[in-house]
């Protein structure tokens, strides 16, 4: 977070919380200066904060079911909020600055509730209200209800990303299934609901014998843990997100039909997986989660292996509903965590880097369950084989192919060519920058050596040179982190050498600092002065009588003529007369990005007319890489320490003018003297 940044936001709470007078911002903001780092330096105990707050809330069931909630969308850093929650209710002063502006948004919100007028009227509490009128009222607010929670349709999720992926690859669209894929339910192995198994008149159940419910269900169970509606079991419509409901024929024994609710989570949680393969197998969701429906997929085709082995068992009269019951309870845990881990990604939308922090915070949060653990080991390799292959080409050839949106890196088109220009470094901070909520929480220390390591690669890459790292290894998902971290080390290192390498001795950067350090901190003295004498008439003048052209070649005389021949890059020396003084271009510099940028850029200059003296100074060209390095910002510096000395060189050389008139004007008879004395007190 940039130092301006900080103020900004520090300005804005202070405002929020009504807070004026005392010390100010400025105390805050130090404050904040001297305590941030870029990492989490101490782990969050969760529970212990949450215990805290639900104790201090007014509603702490609200609270912990609104953190549940969170949780399990995968919020980033809500922990972390949730510790500073914890921390303010220890703090009075802001409790107190924090009511009174809730009580204030209150008033307004009342306020505005009572000025405005809502769409439908409700009558008042003195009269009656008839049977018609809270029917019709129920179904106006059943209407509101329903249209703020309507689920977004999967067609029309799929054509957002779809276009937002495009977008990004303007050159190379992202393929897409066929419609038919899409038009055709009976292709997808989940519920078809207003379908059933057979159009014979079925039997009420309850007239059979106990013996053949029993057969009768058992087939049942069989056609439901496979997606298909049964004669006596049947799904219930989805609504929005949530689990898969069934409805057991009533007529059915009481023991019968106590067994039967304990097999349908199987089948609820078969019914959500399925679902989520067959959405998440679509190219417009990334390949993370393709992977990870890929791994399901393999996962619930041993799952249908079962039930066809159950179903050969019950075509020979060998299968009881006990049975079913016993052979079905092992691969239920593996479901209910296959649901689970579906569910979590669908509410969170997660895709790319959030998908595997999700899958990664679930693996460390089955530690004791070691079948579970493996479960979600398993399912973590498999959806991070994509996102590993993207990183590796980042980290070992500085490569970025991410034409899902899904890395932790993300690529902006900017152009090299405008780093002359640009004051804020804009190509090196932004041409490549790093996206939160796509680093995996494994890789979340690592994060800004991994953009580093990139970056230094692909200045080589700009370059026309094809770099690949020597200690290059796969990157497989492991719960060991060290295994991480000594990979990305060894590459950023590899990649720090390669850089500096380069930029040292092929493009010679110390060389052209030196050169640098010769013309604006001016150290070539024998230049100066053969420079100043030959434009000190030209520099007199305003400077918009002075011709650029004359005084570039004055300047390629002086060098010539001095030492400075012999530097081989005097050629990128060149002449700019600047159109503000010293001190308007320090305060147009130190506005950059804050509000008085645009009230100081149209102001007028201090002095409406500057001498060449005064608006003179050199600049550089530097090509690329070192312009990364010899950027705008660097000059501009360099440019105004040189534009102060360069005036202080010429007040010096008029001082010794001064003094070699005095010097000379001894020789002068007593007559002559009393006449130079007087020129000096006039």
């Amino acid at each position: 977070m940039s130092e301006f940044r900080i103020h900004h936001d520090v300005n804005e709470l202070l405002s929020l919380l009504h807070v004026h007078g005392g010390e100010g911002a400025e105390v805050y903001i130090d404050l904040l200066q001297k305590n941030r780092t870029p990492y989490v330096t101490t782990a969050v105990s969760a529970h212990s904060v949450k215990v805290k707050i639900a104790e201090f809330s007014r509603t702490p069931e609200d609270f912990l079911k609104k953190y549940d909630e969170l949780k399990s969308k995968n919020i980033r850093h809500l922990d972390s909020l949730v510790y500073l929650l914890s921390k303010l209710t220890e703090d009075k002063e802001t409790l107190q600055y924090l009511q009174q502006n809730a009580k204030e948004r209150a008033e307004l919100a009342a306020n505005a509730a009572t000025s405005g007028s809502t769409n439908f009227s409700i009558p008042s509490s003195t009269s009656k209200i008839s049977l018609q009128e809270l029917e019709e009222l129920r179904k106006q607010l059943g209407s509101v209800t329903a249209n703020s929670s309507v689920q977004q349709p999967l067609e029309l999720t799929r054509k957002i990303l779809r276009d937002k992926q495009n977008k990004k690859n303007s050159g190379q669209p992202i393929p897409v299934f066929p419609s038919w894929v899409y038009e055709r339910p009976a292709l997808i192995g989940d519920f078809l609901i207003g379908t059933s198994l057979s159009t014979d008149t079925t039997v009420p159940i309850g007239t059979l014998p106990l013996a053949s419910q029993e057969s009768m269900i058992v087939e049942d169970l069989l056609y439901v843990l496979i997606g298909v509606d049964g004669r006596y079991v049947t799904a219930q419509p989805l609504v929005g997100r949530q689990n898969r409901a069934f409805s057991v024929d009533p007529n059915l024994d009481l023991s019968i039909k106590e067994l039967v609710t304990r097999i349908l989570p199987v089948a609820a949680s078969y019914s959500a997986v399925t679902r989520f393969i067959e959405e998440k197998s679509s190219f417009e969701y990334g390949q993370v989660n393709h992977a990870l429906a890929a791994a399901m997929r393999t996962l619930i085709k041993e799952y249908m292996i079962l039930i066809t082995q159950l179903e050969h068992l019950q075509r020979q009269g060998l299968l009881s509903l006990q049975k079913l019951w016993f052979y079905i309870q092992p691969t239920m845990r593996t479901l209910e965590i296959l649901a689970s881990l579906a569910t979590s990604v669908d509410k969170g939308e997660c895709m790319g880097g959030s998908t595997l922090s999700l899958l990664h915070d679930k693996t460390f949060n089955y530690t004791g369950d070691s079948q579970a653990q493996e479960l979600c080991l398993y399912l973590t390799k498999a959806a991070s084989v994509p996102y590993f292959e993207i990183l590796e080409k980042w980290i070992y050839r500085g490569i970025i192919n991410d034409p899902y949106s899904e890395f932790m890196v993300e690529e902006h088109e900017l152009q090299k060519e405008k780093i002359q220009e640009d004051y804020n470094d804009k190509y090196w901070d932004q041409r490549y920058t790093v996206v939160q909520q796509q680093i995996p929480s494994f890789l979340q220390k690592m994060a800004d050596k991994i953009l580093s390591t990139g970056k230094y690669l692909n200045v080589v890459r700009e370059c026309g040179r094809d770099v690949t790292c020597p200690v290059a290894k796969e990157v497989i998902y492991t719960l060991k982190e060290r295994a991480y971290v000594e990979q990305i080390e060894k590459a950023y290192n590899y990649a720090s050498k390669v850089l500096l390498d380069f930029l040292m001795e092929e493009k010679e950067l110390v060389s052209h600092l030196r050169s640098i350090k010769h013309y604006f901190l001016m150290d070539q003295g024998d230049f100066f002065v053969h420079f100043m004498d030959l434009t000190e008439e030209e520099l007199k003048k305003p400077v918009d009588d002075i011709i650029t052209t004359r005084l570039e070649a004055l300047l390629e005389l002086a060098l010539r003529m001095s030492t400075a021949n012999t530097d081989p890059f005097k050629d990128d020396l060149k002449i700019d007369l600047m159109p503000h003084d010293l001190i308007t271009q320090l305060l147009r510099v130190l506005a950059i990005e804050t509000k008085q940028e645009k009230a100081i850029i149209s102001a007028d200059p201090t002095e409406l007319t500057l001498s060449g003296l005064e608006a003179f100074s050199f600049d550089y060209i530097v090509k690329w890489p070192l312009s990364l390095i010899i950027n705008r910002k660097a000059l501009t510096r360099y440019q105004m320490l040189f534009r102060h000395m360069f005036y202080c060189k010429h007040v010096e050389r008029q001082l010794c003018n001064v003094w070699i008139s005095n010097k000379t004007a001894k020789q002068f008879s007593l007559h002559s003297l009393d006449r130079y004395t007087n020129c000096f007190n006039i």
